[in-house]
């Protein structure tokens, strides 16, 4: 039972460690009109007519955004590990736990990211542009949030199903 919730709570790690990746690297989170050109923005730069430019405004809500973001992947890619050394040489309930407390902290701090940039891109940017809306980078980021928590969840009853089991009966053979 330890292999099942761990191996699944690893591969919803390896599929969240992805999506946060690709959430924090990519354009796409908000798309706009400008003076009648699409545009779009990511948390690194901006896009207006498939020509990409550093941010111009240099405001706390986005150093706040991206380092909750990196400290998401990176914390992320810690539990992946650890989940992924519990196979390596047989149990090792400490380390299926820490991976489970790794996880969970990846998607607290990819939660905290991703409720500053809502809370200033609708009080901002939603009444700066008429016509706009989150974008895919965006929902990507909510998927992974989701798969982190329940990767976290399931690396924990992995270690909780391991502790709570009583060790098999040593049968010697004669």
């Amino acid at each position: 039972m330890l292999y099942t919730l761990a191996g699944g709570g690893t591969l919803c790690g390896v599929a969240a460690l992805v999506l946060l990746i690709v959430s924090t690297a990519t354009d796409f989170w908000m798309q706009y009109r400008y003076s009648g050109a699409s545009a779009n923005q990511g948390l690194w730069r901006f896009c207006i007519n498939h020509k990409c430019h550093a941010h111009t405004i240099t405001v706390a809500f986005w150093d706040a955004t991206r380092a909750f973001m990196l400290l998401a992947v990176l914390s992320c890619f810690a539990g992946v590990v650890l989940g992924l050394s519990a196979f390596a040489n047989g149990t090792k309930s400490r380390r299926v736990r820490m991976g489970g407390i790794a996880l969970l902290l990846s998607g607290f701090l990819a939660l905290l990211a991703l409720a500053i940039y809502t809370g200033v891109t609708v009080n901002f940017f939603g009444k700066r542009f008429l016509d706009w809306r989150f974008s895919w980078s965006y929902i990507l980021g909510w998927v992974a949030i989701i798969l982190t928590f329940v990767a976290g969840v399931f690396q924990l009853c992995a270690y909780q199903k391991n502790i709570s089991e009583p060790p098999p009966p040593n049968i010697q053979e004669s």
